[in-house]
């Protein structure tokens, strides 16, 4: 049994969302060796690559499920990315919500919750393993990737790049399963067990 002074998650059903398309949003690097590369080169420029991302939860079958963003037919991320230089945590975040998954109207305003910072990953060097933490050896890590809970109301409508697929994951599935979404992905469900979870119905 959870505590009673757990933090709590509405978590809304998936059929409460609208998931409309809007105009592609192409990735910058065509492989990992360009990602790396370009993240080297922007190091040198501005230090340290923070990024942020998004924990969205909606239930299917009194489950709770993550979406993801799906690139191809393999590749799975949590929205978020790369933060300007300065710029602050929340609204870097929202600003990646709205860029990935916001439709580009008035009328519809996107109100993105974002709650407490979950996990710190760290990019010691300029290579694609991250750690729950930073190495004691090293002193100029590469990277900062922070992963926030983001509450959702309980209507909401989502534009999806037409290049992109969003998928509701669930945390069954996410389990250890780093062979599939990687160590970040694979070990949310840990992170996100001291929540307790109202699923709301519809």
């Amino acid at each position: 049994m959870v505590s009673s002074s757990s933090p709590v998650v509405n978590v809304y059903p998936l059929a409460n969302y609208t998931f409309g398309t809007k105009e592609p949003k192409m990735e910058k690097d065509t492989s990992v060796a360009d990602r790396l590369a370009r993240m080297k080169v922007n190091y040198m420029k501005e230090g340290m690559r923070t990024s942020v991302e998004a924990i969205l939860l909606v239930q299917e079958h009194n489950h709770p499920h993550i979406l993801l963003l799906q690139i191809g037919n393999t590749f799975c991320k949590l929205p978020g990315g790369r933060l300007k230089p300065g710029e602050n945590e929340i609204e870097g975040l929202k600003r990646k919500l709205c860029s990935k998954l916001a439709v580009n109207s008035p009328s519809f305003p996107p109100n993105w919750q974002i709650g407490e910072c979950v996990a710190v990953w760290w990019r010691p060097n300029f290579e694609t393993v991250m750690y729950p933490y930073c190495p004691p050896h090293i002193t100029k890590p590469k990277e900062c990737k922070k992963l926030f809970i983001v509450h959702l109301s309980e209507r909401e409508y989502f534009a999806v790049p037409r290049n992109l697929k969003l998928l509701a994951v669930p945390l069954f599935e996410l389990y250890d399963n780093v062979q599939r979404y990687g160590p970040v992905i694979s070990t949310i469900p840990q992170q996100l067990s001291r929540f307790q979870f109202n699923m709301v119905s519809s």
